[in-house]
Parts: C-alpha cells; structure tokens; sequence
C-alpha cells in the first residue's frame, strides 16, 4: 500500500492537536476553579510567582499551568518580560463566565467529566448496552448547567420564547408550564422569574439534579412558583400545559416519538412544545466540522449511551438534524411544526403545535 507522506504529516499533526485539546482540558477547568483566569483578567501581566500569589496557588503547578495555557493560545506570553496576560478576547472567553463566551467553560467541564466513563462506554460499545445519564461525574451535570445559564438568561425569555406563536402573552397573562429534562433547573427557574403569573413544572429522571432544582429554586425566590417532578418525559402527570420545553435533551431520550406523544397528550388544545436542539445538519457529510466534531464525540459518549439505555427502538443522538426531528415530531400526531428562529453557535428553536 503507498503512502502519502504529506496526508500522513497532517495526520499526525491532527492528531498532536486533539491530544493536546484532551490534556488541556482538565487544565480549563481547573484554571477557572481556582481563579486563574480571572486573575490574570484583573491584574495581568503576570509572572507565575505573582498569579501564584494573588491566588493562593502553588508556583511551580502555575507555571506549568501557564505554559500549557500560552501554548494553547488561551494565555498571551511576553517573552521579553517573562509575563503572561490575557487579551480581551481570552478574557471573554474564559475570565467573564457571565459573557456570551461562558458556555466554552461549561464544555470544557463537560469534556473533562464524560471522560471519566470511559471504561463503562468501552464495555458499551461491546454489548450494545446503554450508559445512564444518572451513571456520569457530576461533573457532566454541572457542566451542562453552566453551558446553558448564559442562553437562558439572555436569549431564553427575550429571542426564543417570542419567537412562538403567541406563547410570551400566555406567559404574561398566567399559564402552565412543563419544563422537560430540566436538569438543575436553570430553564425553570429563569422563566419563572421573567413570568411571574405563571406556575412551572420541572421534570427530570435523575433524582439528583432534581434535588439540586429544588434547592436553586428556593435561593431564587421562585418557590411559590416552582415544582419539580422525578419523572421520565413519557410519565410526568399534569395535563392542560400551555407550553412544555425540551432544552437540548429530545434526542438524548430512547423513544423521542413515545415522549412527543406523551407531550401532545399533556399539552392544552392550542398549546405549544418548545424543542431546543442543536443546529446540525440532516445528513453526516453536512455535520464534519469543528461543531460537529464535538457534537458527535459527545454525543457517543452521552446522548446515544443514555438513549440506548431507555426503553425505545431510536436513538437519534445530538447531530439528528431538522428533518428527523420533524419526522418524530409528526409521527406522535402533532400537525404543526417549524424552526421558530435560531440560536447559534449551537442551537435551533423548533415549535410543534398540536
């Protein structure tokens, strides 16, 4: 067999590149755990002794720590100084975690903590087998969270929700609400304090988070408000919703078409199922990517783990695209169904109408 040399040099380099990405990784967790980059946001340029300093570190790990950050273009490095900065851009990134940048942070903790299953995604992909959401670090859980906040602060209740036929004046004037997959409650919680005539049901399988839901809710003020419920997205009780939400969780699930039945069930006559999913394409070659790359990586080992875990014959996974989307929506009986608007870099707002 020949070999092509060139192709082979970029191969490599490709793979110095995604190897350097996984070790750095840790690294961008542990640096915004311990304030290393907001630091050197608010007193750079540094030397390692002196952010060693201002954070109560130890300077030789810094120093190490620097260095990796410079060499992955996340830190600005003076050689004639011997001091290490960040430009306005890296500080957005990575020092203004309440920025339109702060989702990176929560990927990064997501990325460090999938890892952690790998043996049992190892064991997986030899029986077929599923790997629960409720099996991952925790890790994953408050990464999800954190990758979520900023949208749902800022985009949630301004862009996506009026972007539905109708949905904001309901909210205004008092309705009910589902709040599927909710995880910690972020979604919830943030539209509860937007919509205060309106009352939120939180619904996710994993008693932990939900634990989690019910303790942020409370700091917020939004009790009175605010329920959770340990339930699957087939099996939450209540009826007559005005609206129920999926946030970046449908195609985590392993029989999407179950749910949406379940939903249009639940939902009121003129009621509205808000679907977030990623912003993919329908078909592989459209997915291949920088996006895509990480949205299929972590869907092997997240979503498809987790939906193959559930009952149902699908698991659609995180690159699934409008089309599919469309076809599992229909197929549980819904008859409307569009992209309200878009949300990038990495989400579409769909709307199905019973």
């Amino acid at each position: 067999m020949s070999i092509n040399e060139d192709r082979l040099e970029e191969l490599i380099e490709a793979a110095t590149t995604d190897i350097g990405a996984i070790a750095y990784a840790p690294l961008a967790v542990i640096g915004d755990r311990l304030g290393l980059y907001d630091a050197l946001a608010k007193h750079g340029p540094l030397t390692p002794s002196e952010l060693a300093d201002r954070t109560d570190t130890a300077e030789r790990y810094v120093r190490e720590w620097l260095a990796a950050s410079a060499a992955s273009d996340y830190v600005s490095y003076d050689p004639e100084t011997e001091r290490y900065s960040l430009s306005p851009e890296q500080a957005l990134l990575l020092a203004d975690t309440g920025g339109p940048a702060s989702p990176l942070a929560g990927l990064f903790q997501i990325a460090a903590g999938a890892g952690k299953a790998m043996p049992k995604i190892e064991t997986a992909f030899r029986t077929g087998e599923g790997v629960g959401w409720h099996e991952h670090d925790e890790e994953v859980f408050q990464g999800m969270m954190r990758t979520s906040e900023f949208d749902f602060k800022e985009n949630l209740v301004s862009d996506w929700i009026p972007a539905l036929d109708g949905v904001d004046e309901k909210l205004r004037e008092g309705a009910r609400v589902a709040d599927l997959g909710c995880g910690y409650g972020e979604s919830t919680i943030t539209m509860a304090q937007a919509y205060p005539h309106s009352t939120f049901v939180g619904v996710d399988y994993h008693e932990g988070s939900i634990e989690a839901a019910r303790e942020r809710a409370a700091t917020a003020g939004v009790a009175d408000q605010v329920s959770f419920e340990v339930a699957t997205a087939k099996e939450y009780t209540g009826a007559e919703y005005d609206l129920a939400t999926s946030f970046d969780c449908l195609h985590d699930m392993g029989d999407p078409v179950g749910v949406a039945k379940h939903v249009r069930e639940t939902l009121a006559a003129d009621g509205t199922w808000m679907i977030v999913e990623p912003l993919s394409g329908d078909q592989v070659d459209e997915n291949l990517n920088p996006r895509g790359r990480m949205f299929y990586s972590m869907s092997t080992m997240l979503c498809t783990p987790n939906a193959l875990d559930q009952e149902g014959s699908h698991a659609l996974g995180a690159q699934a695209g409008e089309d599919r989307l469309r076809e599992v929506v229909t197929e549980s009986g819904f008859t409307q169904f569009r992209r309200a608007t878009e949300a990038p870099p990495f989400n579409m707002v769909l709307e199905a109408k019973p």
